[in-house]
């Protein structure tokens, strides 16, 4: 699966873009969602509700995570399990530890092979509590008489002369008898109502016997093994859940971030970290060796290629490919990546080209996101970063979508242009992009809007915010540019540290908060390039 977005703050062009080369490569057989990096504009909004298009869900960050690792997947065992049977897994499967689990799944305790080790060292012989069904896979036995399957009781070896037996020792209901040939015992055994009756060598028990046995609902396996062996692996039948200590162990969550794991996991300085979620449902076990090779979150980035305006966490990811119409920035890769770069107006004209290279139909509500994403970025074909592309594009769409691409940009400006309800600190942070030139970081804002005058009105307070957005964003200067959609040009307000860079970027003698510039109205084209021309 790949994830494809946009960057921060994401626009119109942005978001589009994410959805409809997502669609392209899904109909070219990949496996792709959309993704979007914040809360999406009014412009956009309005666009994916015309065409009736879901909003692409949040992506925080492609932060490896415990998810993303070659963990031992639904590695668990029941706490019902015999300790032999965990210990053939945990051989079969060559690891030292396994989570122990109830029978939903929710996490009850790790058990290793020191665990198992201690209990056959020290462990208590004389008490089992277990199922009738270890035993007998333990034993390798074969039931006689079934009544239960939960046994519980103190274990006895007949090894005494019968006769020193019958008069030595009592048998209680809990008692559970390993015993060969001697049927005096046996009967004895099945009148004192034991709990389990374990016949070894496979001998036989007499029919009188049994049928005591049945009434009295004493329990009955035979097993082939001697009682040397039979008394000495029985012990391994007890469910592994009796080795559970109460000491408290250390799980880690899927979610979990990769380099926490390793922050904490190096302090413990243990092997093995049971996986579980929020809910305490295991998952399965994480070795020390399984994090020797992750699976990075694979990304294709699309409207930038700036580290800076992506996600979180982009250097842990797999960048499988970058569509963009902007500038080259500093991302870099440790592969060979599809990079499509062009200086076309917007993203979706690349994309729009790739489904035409691709032979890929365009359906109808497809074509209308790109449209809006190309009238978005190109001001309905009125900016100066408009190509002969677009423009293409943008007949070839209308076609599709037998509208009127002028009246439905109006629409969409509208929509998207307008300030109400809106504080100033979202007014200014809502398309803010920060560029990295030389030893500065350079802020600048786009705001587009079909009534200027409400920003110039309070232009004071404007200015006293970007000023302040000077030591939050990291910014050498910040500048503001408030676009006129219907004058075709922008007004200016900047931090103070900005006014000698604007000056000589534009020509202007003594500019001034507010300074207005007809004409201007791209960000990328005519704005970033001017500064880089003065700051390089």
């Amino acid at each position: 699966m790949e994830y494809i977005f946009g960057h921060k703050n994401p626009d119109t062009d942005s978001v589009t873009a994410a959805i409809t080369l997502s669609y392209l490569k899904n109909q070219l057989g990949g496996n792709t969602i959309p993704k979007v990096l914040g809360k999406i504009n009014k412009e956009t909004e309005f666009v994916l509700n015309y065409f009736n298009t879901k909003i692409p869900g949040y992506l925080n960050d492609v932060k490896l995570q415990i998810k993303d690792l070659n963990y031992h997947k639904n590695f668990y065992i029941n706490k019902y399990n015999s300790i032999s049977e965990t210990y053939n897994y945990m051989m079969n499967n060559n690891i030292t530890g396994i989570p122990v689990v109830d029978d939903n799944n929710k996490f009850e305790g790790l058990i290793t092979i020191k665990n198992i080790c201690h209990e056959l060292i020290s462990g208590d012989f004389s008490y089992l509590k277990t199922s009738l069904h270890n035993i007998i896979d333990t034993l390798c036995g074969e039931i006689v008489n079934y009544v239960d399957d939960e046994i519980e009781g103190t274990l006895l070896t007949a090894t005494y002369r019968s006769t020193t037996f019958l008069e030595n020792l009592t048998l209680e209901p809990n008692t559970i008898l390993i015993v060969g040939d001697r049927h005096s015992v046996i009967e004895y055994a099945v009148n004192s109502k034991i709990k389990l009756l374990i016949l070894i060598g496979n001998q036989n028990i007499k029919p009188e016997h049994l049928e005591i046995a049945k009434k009295n609902k004493v329990n009955i396996i035979k097993t082939p093994y001697d009682s040397f062996h039979t008394s000495k692996l029985i012990g391994l039948s007890n469910y592994i859940g009796n080795l559970i200590g109460k000491g408290r162990v250390i799980t880690f969550n899927e979610n979990d971030y990769y380099e926490d794991f390793i922050v904490k996991s190096n302090k413990l300085g243990h092997n093995n970290y049971p996986i579980v979620d929020k809910h305490n449902v295991c998952h399965g076990l994480l070795r020390i060796t399984d994090i020797n090779k992750p699976n990075k979150k694979r990304v294709i980035l699309v409207d930038h290629n700036e580290e800076n305006q992506s996600v979180l966490g982009l250097e842990e990811a797999d960048i499988r490919e970058i569509i963009d119409h902007h500038n080259l920035g500093s991302l870099t890769t440790n592969h060979p990546i599809n990079f499509r770069i062009r200086t076309v107006g917007s993203t979706n004209t690349i994309i729009y080209s790739m489904y035409l290279e691709n032979k890929v139909e365009i359906p109808h509500d497809i074509a209308g996101l790109m449209l809006s994403g190309i009238l978005s970025d190109t001001l309905a074909l009125t900016s100066p970063t408009t190509t002969e592309d677009d423009k293409i594009a943008v007949k070839n769409l209308t076609d599709i979508l037998n509208i009127d691409y002028n009246k439905y940009a109006t629409e969409m400006f509208k929509a998207g242009t307008s300030l109400e309800g809106k504080t100033k600190e979202q007014i200014v942070t809502e398309d803010f992009k920060v560029y990295p030139l030389e030893d500065r970081n350079i802020g600048i804002s786009q705001v587009f809007t079909l009534n200027v005058e409400e920003i110039l009105k309070e232009k004071e307070k404007y200015i006293d915010l970007i000023e302040q957005y000077r030591d939050i964003k990291n910014c050498d200067i910040i500048i503001l540019c408030v676009t006129d959609i219907i004058k075709n040009g922008s007004y200016f307000f900047y931090t103070e540290s900005a006014k000698n860079v604007l000056e000589n970027a534009f020509n202007i003698v003594d500019i001034y908060q507010g300074y207005y510039i007809g004409g201007c109205v791209s960000r990328k084209k005519q704005i970033v390039s001017a500064i880089m021309d003065v700051i390089k």
